[in-house]
């Protein structure tokens, strides 16, 4: 099983698809759009095989992730076997109900820890979209802020025609925030650029941003997981406008969200300023990942 793996492509994004709507807990880390936008800087790459697309990194060094697919219709005896023999016996990023899955088929030999770092966060459609309650009363203070200062949002849905709209906040962003002096800041720069080049490749991509004075100074990128998820990507706002995450966070939410019951704003990657911003917007749950391993 260690042989006939390939980099993530475009090529084959049909038959991943394919699987991706099978799979019983879509997380937003195993979307196309993240394996693609991030496939070089992870070298991610993938094998279809035993109904199932497995997926791993081989930089900074080879690690597996979860297998994506229809997790209760596989003979996972069998694939634990010639695991074994390959001497693959560990994963990382396994979404809580995969563990479950595993835990039936090898009660006591499997062995999981808790990644928190990897936990991706999910919100109440509502109430990032009316950011109403006292728990969200001071996001609701900036977004009256930007209403105030600038007038009502002017948000628009993006398509193919303002791709370059948006990759000029981008490289605005990056300028400011220097990003050639940050390697993490230049992955997720170089992951934007991947996903909104190759915007048309992918099913459910969506996208709002903020204008002002004809000039676009914020946007949301994300997908929807399924009939109840919308999945954020990325998200980004220029210095100096009062109030702009929050107006950009509340306004993509209510329009790209309508109709969906969770929010999905990814994972903090353990990093605590990332973490502080995430929990300040009081998510409701968690889509828990750990790392499992186990014994042949």
């Amino acid at each position: 099983m260690n042989t006939g793996f390939t980099n993530v492509s475009l090529e084959e994004k049909d038959r991943y698809y394919e699987l991706w709507q099978k799979t019983p807990r879509r997380s937003l880390d195993y979307s196309l759009v993240n394996l693609w936008g991030w496939q070089e800087h992870y070298c991610l790459e993938w094998q279809f095989s035993d109904g199932l697309c497995w997926i791993r990194q081989t930089r900074p060094e080879t690690i597996w992730w979860a297998p994506v697919g229809p997790w209760h219709e596989v003979d996972w005896r069998a694939i634990f076997g010639r695991l074994c023999v390959d001497k693959q016996r560990s994963f990382i990023r396994v979404p809580e109900e995969l563990l479950n899955v595993w835990h039936e088929v090898l009660a006591d030999r499997i062995r999981a820890e808790e990644d928190r770092g990897q936990w991706e966060y999910l919100y109440l459609q509502k109430d990032l979209a009316g950011l109403a309650g006292n728990k969200l009363h001071k996001k609701r203070n900036h977004y009256n802020s930007y209403v105030k200062t600038y007038g009502s949002p002017d948000y628009r849905a993006i398509d193919d025609r303002m791709i370059q709209d948006v990759l000029s906040v981008q490289d605005d962003w990056c300028q400011w925030h220097e990003c050639d002096d940050s390697p993490s800041l230049m992955a997720e720069n170089d992951a934007v650029n991947r996903v909104l080049l190759h915007w048309n490749n992918f099913r459910n991509l969506l996208g709002g941003s903020l204008y002002l004075d004809g000039r676009m100074v914020a946007f949301s990128v994300g997908e929807q997981l399924d009939d109840e998820t919308l999945g954020v990507h990325f998200e980004k706002g220029l210095n100096g406008f009062k109030g702009v995450y929050q107006a950009m966070n509340c306004e993509f939410a209510r329009h790209a969200g309508e109709g969906m019951i969770w929010i999905n704003r990814a994972q903090d990657m353990d990093e605590e300023g990332l973490r502080q911003a995430k929990l300040t917007y009081m998510p409701t749950d968690y889509l828990r990942k750990l790392k499992v391993s186990w014994i042949c």
